[in-house]
């Protein structure tokens, strides 16, 4: 049986594949991965620029693909895992899906929404709190956010 850290640590690994996804079409390399009961339940990495839509995050694509297979808007029991601190918006889909746990890979200092600026998941004016893991590889995340950034100011 693995423990929660290797689930994690598999996990994310999964998600970081999908953050290099994004950015081979050009997306800033943010990927997410929504499990329940140890499967994946969806996939997910920013297409902001692709569907030339604001709130295409990673995160969002995730939630949206999974609460369309469960028909619900409800996600009990799961945990997202995404490379990327979440922001505001991502934040507040997580606590409106009820998502339990997330997981996250590089700290976000100008946007980040669970625990650099803001820690929404811990308000307690809030009727529903989830459980933040921060910095799990967070190496990986942050060289893959930096190469891209190097990469587009090189161009």
């Amino acid at each position: 049986m693995k423990t929660q850290l290797e689930k994690d640590l598999f996990y994310m690994s999964k998600a970081i594949e999908l953050a290099k996804r994004a950015a081979l079409i050009g997306e800033v390399p943010v990927g997410a991965v929504l499990v329940v009961n140890d499967k994946i339940l969806a996939r997910g990495w920013n297409l902001r620029e692709s569907k030339q839509n604001p709130i295409m995050h990673a995160e969002i694509v995730a939630i949206l693909k999974a609460s369309k297979k469960l028909a619900s808007w409800r996600i009990p029991s799961s945990t997202l895992y995404v490379t990327l601190e979440p922001c505001l918006m991502c934040a507040g889909a997580i606590y409106q899906a009820r998502i339990n746990r997330v997981v996250f890979g590089a700290l976000d200092s100008k946007a980040g929404a669970c625990g650099s600026l803001y820690s929404i998941h811990n308000d307690s004016r809030l009727n529903h709190r989830f459980e933040v893991l921060g910095k799990i590889m967070a190496h990986e995340s942050t060289s893959l956010m930096k190469s891209f950034f190097k990469s587009r100011r090189s161009k």
